[in-house]
């Protein structure tokens, strides 16, 4: 951001040219990511509050994942914008556990073979306000709402506490939990044409809500340079460290999810 500002004041001599990135109406950029994700979750059962489940260490779910984006703007006038993004993750893994694990009204003890899977994707949609603008340099203030939908399965040989209160073990009793989780967010968006065709840009990105059944907060910051090799299409690499944390109360899922991944990105551009 820093080095964005500073383009701002070196702009006043820029040659008047047009900048694809800076002024075509649309842009969408898509392409996959290497990545380190950090998932923790717990759910609690009907009168007792478990503990938090480490989805990476204790399942081996994420390791060095993978995942793709996609990100999309629409320039309705220079000034005003809106913002798309799409962000899917989905990983599984199968694993002998070493120590019992608690998930609802269900444990699966020590020694037990799990399959666990995550799926995890973000919407957003977002408007933006380019505050500071000029040839060369951009600046916008982003408003707009993350809707994060977590899906999470554990499956393998389980104890049970069955209606009456007895202890009952099935085999590969499967538990899935879905976490809807709509939350509002606040953030700066830059771009910077350092030189004819080559571009940096960056996101910062921030909310905290407490609200009803919900008790969330995250932030998001991504950057990356983008090499425009024709016209209408270009090449980026950047970096994304993103960070979620979420309590809900509801029917559908009732505990608390820690999620965050980090990691190179390599993407595709094009505008017009």
């Amino acid at each position: 951001m820093i080095a964005l500002l500073l383009g701002l004041t070196a702009a006043g001599g820029a040659t008047a040219q047009k900048a694809p990135l800076l002024d075509d109406r649309f842009t969408l950029s898509a392409g996959g990511y290497l990545l380190q994700t950090d998932l923790r979750a717990r759910l609690d059962g009907r009168s007792l509050r478990n503990p938090n489940v480490d989805f990476d260490e204790d399942l081996g779910v994420g390791k060095d994942a993978s995942g793709y984006r996609i990100d999309g703007l629409w320039r309705i006038t220079p000034r005003h914008h809106l913002q798309f993004m799409y962000f899917d993750n989905s990983n599984d893994s199968r694993r002998t556990i070493s120590e019992d694990i608690r998930w609802g009204d269900t444990t699966y003890q020590a020694g037990a073979t799990i399959d666990a899977e995550a799926k995890f994707k973000i919407f957003q949609l977002a408007f933006e306000y380019a505050f500071l603008r000029s040839r060369s340099c951009e600046i916008a203030g982003t408003i707009g709402e993350h809707y994060i939908d977590l899906s999470l399965k554990l499956a393998g040989t389980a104890s049970i506490v069955d209606s009456n209160g007895n202890v009952v073990s099935r085999q590969f009793e499967s538990r899935q939990s879905s976490v809807p989780a709509p939350l509002p967010v606040f953030g700066l968006r830059g771009r910077w044409e350092m030189a004819p065709d080559f571009y940096l840009d960056g996101l910062a990105q921030y909310f905290r809500v407490s609200v009803d059944s919900l008790d969330g907060a995250l932030y998001d910051l991504r950057a990356g340079g983008t090499y425009m090799f024709t016209q209408n299409f270009g090449v980026g690499l950047g970096y994304n460290h993103f960070k979620t944390t979420v309590d809900v109360s509801r029917s559908a899922f009732n505990g608390r999810v820690e999620l965050g991944y980090s990691g190179l990105m390599l993407y595709l551009t094009g505008s017009l």
